[in-house]
């Protein structure tokens, strides 16, 4: 199969590209990208004042399947990530069975073969059923295709555990991503501690039981020698730890979600809106503020989603009673385009390599580029279309945003996966 894109302002950091070009498609790999190309037989597609990037990639993600069909599934969780522009996602163990095993890996895969709209990467968990006690069958779920580690979620409570956890890893070159919460410390926080707490009512999440973890386990990388990677940071004093072991030479990434972005804890009001009980929590507005910095200057890594869909009944209730998490497949996009792509905070190209090319890096999966040769994953963004988040937009089964009426620049139209489309004008592909 041959596909033509024509007239696409193509956006690579990696090959040097930022310009109006041509790209030739065939056999699910980039042939050729230059002006005027032609072809005898296959789909062409002008996308004249669209932009194309590598395909783009979320990698943390909860699809809920199996065990948790209700929230989400492979089939609706990738549909809302096609919707959203990736080409990719990593999902998490936390499922039910947990991902422990070579057979929730290869479960996962199959599942995500037969009716997946785009790849799907497995993190396998550190701990047998996230208990924090026992190792997980990790050499076997690396054999089996896991490419990463995490027992997100929870976190692995134990130094003497992480160690263990860390010490295996590093025989794989795996990449172990910390869910950093100190429970003795978090206790049955709901909220950030502080103003927050304080003016809600609520018990309060300290910003240090989530700064503890990431100062520990950045010391075992540091003993250990594995890659560590710092999920869903929220506080501007743990970006400086992580900072700091950049600045040292350790193998420490990290992330950031738009929800830590561009909400606070004072978006939680007297309705006690529920969509915004995450965790980790909303935090002040000098840590979104620092995260942001972060972002810009090269601190921060990825940008992700920790996607995290629940019913509606689930959310529909007490806030001390809701399940922490909000989606976000659907918006990330569209988020990071509005507040900082188009106000200039950073560029297209530092845009890619936060949501498509350093995610890959992390997790050690195949290099997509705009070059010839490589697998045509690809995303094709309207910088200029205008919409507003609506809960019946959304093709997850999930409408937990919290940024439901948000007015937004920026969408994806069409996202190809090995060349094929699985969106195409904004609608998926059956």
């Amino acid at each position: 199969m041959a596909l033509l894109l024509k007239n696409a302002h193509v956006i690579d950091p990696q090959v040097g590209l930022n310009e109006t070009a041509d790209i030739l498609v065939r056999d699910g790999k980039i042939v050729e990208i230059g002006q005027n190309l032609t072809m005898e037989k296959g789909v062409e597609r002008d996308l004249a004042g669209k932009i194309v990037v590598p395909g783009l990639v979320d990698m943390h993600v909860h699809l809920r399947e199996p065990g948790y069909e209700q929230k989400e599934d492979i089939a609706s969780g990738t549909r809302a990530a096609a919707h959203g522009g990736f080409t990719a996602v990593c999902c998490m163990p936390n499922t039910k069975p947990i991902i422990d095993s070579a057979v929730g890996v290869e479960y996962v895969k199959s599942r995500a073969a037969a009716v997946g709209k785009c790849r799907v990467h497995v993190a396998g968990s550190c701990s047998q059923g996230l208990a924090g006690e026992t190792l997980s069958e990790m050499g076997d779920m690396v054999a089996h295709g896991a490419v990463a580690f995490t027992d997100d979620g929870r976190g692995v409570q134990g130094a003497g555990m992480m160690r263990r956890v860390m010490d295996y890893a590093a025989q794989f070159d795996r990449v172990v991503m910390s869910h950093c919460q100190d429970e003795d410390l978090v206790g049955a926080g709901q909220v950030n501690e502080g103003v927050a707490s304080t003016r809600l009512g609520m018990l309060g999440w300290p910003a240090e039981g989530e700064e503890i973890q990431i100062a520990r386990d950045i010391a075992i990388c540091r003993l250990t020698g594995c890659p560590l990677h710092v999920q869903h940071l929220s506080t501007a004093r743990g970006l400086e730890l992580v900072r700091a072991a950049k600045a040292e030479g350790l193998p420490v990434t990290c992330e950031v979600t738009p929800h830590h972005l561009f909400l606070t804890e004072d978006a939680i009001g007297d309705d006690y809106n529920t969509f915004l009980k995450v965790n980790p929590p909303l935090r002040t507005a000098e840590d979104a503020a620092a995260l942001i910095e972060g972002v810009v200057d090269g601190a921060v890594d990825a940008i992700v989603t920790d996607h995290a869909p629940h019913t509606e009944y689930e959310k529909n209730c007490e806030f001390e009673l809701a399940p922490f998490g909000m989606t976000g497949l659907e918006t990330a996009l569209a988020l990071v385009i509005t507040n900082l792509v188009a106000p200039g905070k950073i560029t297209w190209e530092r845009a890619v390599e936060l949501m498509a090319v350093r995610p890959r890096a992390i997790l050690r999966v195949e290099r997509v580029a705009l070059e010839p040769g490589a697998v045509a994953d690809l995303t094709v963004v309207d910088p200029e279309a205008a919409w507003t988040v609506e809960a019946d937009g959304f093709l997850s089964k999930a409408t937990n945003s919290g940024f439901i009426g948000a007015e937004l620049t920026g969408r994806a139209t069409d996202v190809y996966v090995a060349g094929y489309a699985t969106l195409e004008d904004g609608a998926i592909v059956e």
